[in-house]
């Protein structure tokens, strides 16, 4: 008799904990500590500028980062939005910047944001849009895509992105797309 109760009290706990889960899972304050945005001020405003939803660079940004900032890749990429200091030079360059330091690249998120998000505008633009292409370019650079997409390699849809001949871009582009998706749900008014 024992036993069956104490066995009616661990299958109700287990049945509160399950819902109080699934509760928590439709909760917009638990989905907002389970995916966070930090530096939204920064992310509208060069979202803005650059046409580029602000969602798809806080998607990149998590990917990159997780919002930290003072990062150095191994490969040498800098900051919050993880740029390669080649690319970051040229984007200087191409949109004219000025004051814009290695080091405020890696150390400043409004800086990292700002230049990453224009060259993700850059890649939208010559990828006609196709945010799975220009994803992609952002990990893998512009050469590679467009040789894959020349080539008949990948079609550069989502839905074949198992396509991508580079692990680390194709899981790259299907996190970003993910994380894109559960921004949007999560915050409608970035």
């Amino acid at each position: 008799m024992r036993r069956r109760r104490k066995r009616r009290g661990w299958l109700l706990a287990a049945l509160l904990l399950l819902l109080a889960v699934l509760y928590a899972e439709q909760s917009g304050w638990v989905k907002q500590r389970m995916y966070p945005i930090a530096y939204r001020d920064d992310i509208r405003a060069s979202a803005l500028s650059h046409g580029v939803e602000p969602h798809l660079v806080a998607a990149i940004i998590r990917i990159e980062s997780n919002y930290k900032t003072g990062r150095v890749s191994s490969k040498g990429a800098l900051g919050i939005m993880q740029i390669m200091p080649d690319t970051a030079a040229w984007i200087v360059e191409q949109a004219r910047y000025e004051g814009v330091t290695l080091d405020k690249i890696q150390h400043r998120a409004d800086v990292g944001i700002e230049l990453g998000t224009w060259y993700l505008a850059s890649l939208l633009r010559q990828f006609d849009g196709n945010m799975a292409a220009a994803v992609a370019a952002y990990n893998a650079g512009p050469g590679n895509v467009s040789a894959w997409l020349k080539e008949g390699v990948w079609d550069g849809t989502l839905a074949s992105s198992d396509d991508i001949p580079f692990g680390e871009t194709r899981r790259y582009v299907q996190r970003v797309i993910y994380y894109y998706n559960k921004y949007k749900s999560i915050y409608p008014d970035l």
